[in-house]
């Protein structure tokens, strides 16, 4: 496993990895290509958002986006594994590495609808913080009504 930061010379990488991503969610949050067929990038990796890419044995597997809202305060804006290496609790253990990289507070947001991701989600946080984290549900000026999860660690 190797986690990679993005910079300018892999971001294209992101972005190319970051199509499937939006694809996969755009039947949620009813998002459309622009007509090149690509989706936009949100958030952008810039300022205060950085982008990691994990590599299992060479190969491209998932990535996150993780903005830095204030010194040591994080918020998990995309996570996406690719379909064909969700198991052996890859994505775990991707964003535990990240959790003990970046220790701080954390805040991760999931839109109704991606039930999925909520479970992930409630697994790889209570499983982290040994049940010692808060959920709620929490109005997002972007995505509306979200379930939320909120821990501190350092």
């Amino acid at each position: 496993m190797k986690i990679v930061k993005v910079d300018s010379s892999n971001m294209q990488i992101y972005a190319n990895l970051y199509q499937g991503y939006a694809a996969e969610f755009s039947r949620i949050i009813d998002d459309k290509p622009d007509a090149s067929g690509l989706f936009e990038i949100y958030p952008r990796i810039e300022g205060k958002v950085s982008g990691y890419l994990l590599y299992l044995d060479g190969v491209l597997a998932a990535l996150a986006a993780i903005e830095e809202k204030t010194p040591k305060c994080y918020e998990i804006c995309d996570f996406y594994v690719l379909p064909c290496f969700r198991k052996n609790k890859v994505g775990k253990q991707f964003i535990t590495q990240l959790f003990m990289q970046l220790q701080g507070t954390w805040e991760i947001k999931q839109v109704a609808g991606a039930d999925h991701a909520v479970s992930f989600w409630r697994d790889v946080v209570g499983e982290y913080t040994s049940q010692n984290y808060v959920e709620d549900k929490y109005q997002d000026h972007k995505w509306g009504l979200v379930t939320r999860q909120c821990f501190g660690h350092v």
